[in-house]
């Protein structure tokens, strides 16, 4: 089952344009606001950074979200795989209905995108819309909102939501939101790496700093694990299919050996491979919103990709901020 809508439930993104009530646009004047590597600005509400509209998503779901009884939420920081985790989600939850094998998946003429909306991107009135799991108690939603600043609805003790955190080598992390952000052109000229690099350094990417949003996210993990799994993406990279039984597991939804020994698991990795969802069309034409294209969110994530493009000291000073943020908390990247 889809979402009910077969056009894309989301809004504009340039910040340049989109026009504002006079109570956000009092709300951002009072916020401290940076140079950003993907939009022009960014604005730090509440500890972390966001777009205008991205904050606007945010502060409408603290506002008006109501989660169903198991709804799941897939969080990432931005370009930590969040495109392949939609693709695994839904193709995981959806294997009776939309089997893997089937010449007509949803996936071979859909978005993941599409399928698994951004929460931040749909407006008050269209969360009822999603319909993307078999059971109707259930919406699969994408989100790289942190923890403290999710809906209070979400992260109540007696919410029976799940919520499947991913995170990335911070220093691969860097460099993909990089080359994205020029890939994406949404400011006036492209950043430069040493601009960018700045910016990040000092927390200003999406929903960042990014430690803070990865540590929150790895400390609810620890505290509420039947709640909130934490998985790394270079995990994910070198042993998928233990890993996708671990999610799997995670969601109540295990395996049964019938699957197992038919190759249902390695089914839903191959559709969900770099390889198979660059081969679709949607995924290579058309736009996500202005600014960006389906193709700018397929890049070939590879482990160890900071070394093609740091210098030495860039990658010891995220190493170092690294060390400093998660020590004496049990994790590491």
């Amino acid at each position: 089952m889809e979402p009910k809508s077969s056009e894309p439930l989301y809004q504009q993104v340039d910040d340049e344009t989109v026009q504002y009530n006079k109570e956000f646009e009092d709300l951002l004047s009072s916020l401290p606001k940076e140079r950003s590597l993907v939009t022009s600005y960014k604005y730090q509400y509440q500890g972390f950074w966001y777009s205008p509209p991205l904050l606007q998503g945010v502060i409408n779901c603290q506002k008006h979200f109501k989660p169903r009884e198991n709804d799941i939420f897939i969080v990432t920081a931005p370009k930590s795989g969040t495109t392949w985790m939609k693709a695994i989600l839904y193709a995981l939850i959806n294997r009776e209905a939309h089997p893997p094998q089937t010449l007509h998946h949803p996936l071979l003429n859909k978005a993941p995108r599409d399928l698994v909306p951004f929460l931040e991107f749909l407006s008050p009135s269209e969360y009822d819309s999603v319909c993307n799991s078999p059971d109707r108690r259930m919406r699969i939603f994408a989100t790289h909102i942190p923890v403290v600043n999710l809906p209070k609805s979400i992260t109540a003790s007696l919410s029976n939501c799940r919520v499947v955190y991913m995170c990335r080598d911070i220093k691969d992390n860097f460099v993909s939101l990089f080359h994205f952000a020029n890939k994406a052109n949404l400011r006036p000229s492209p950043v430069s790496l040493e601009d960018a690099f700045n910016s990040y350094c000092k927390g200003v990417s999406a929903a960042g700093p990014v430690w803070d949003q990865v540590l929150g996210y790895w400390i609810e993990s620890q505290k509420k694990p039947q709640k909130v799994l934490f998985m790394r993406y270079e995990e994910m990279k070198v042993e998928p299919k233990l890993q996708l039984r671990r999610l799997a597991n995670f969601l109540g939804m295990p395996f049964s050996l019938e699957e197992e020994n038919s190759g249902l698991v390695d089914q839903i990795i191959s559709l969900c491979s770099f390889e198979s969802m660059t081969k679709v069309d949607v995924n290579k034409t058309g736009n996500f919103v202005d600014g960006f294209t389906n193709s700018s969110f397929f890049r070939k994530g590879l482990v160890g990709d900071w070394k093609n493009c740091l210098t030495a000291d860039m990658a010891a000073k995220l190493d170092q901020i690294t060390e400093e943020k998660f020590r004496g908390s049990g994790l590491y990247l």
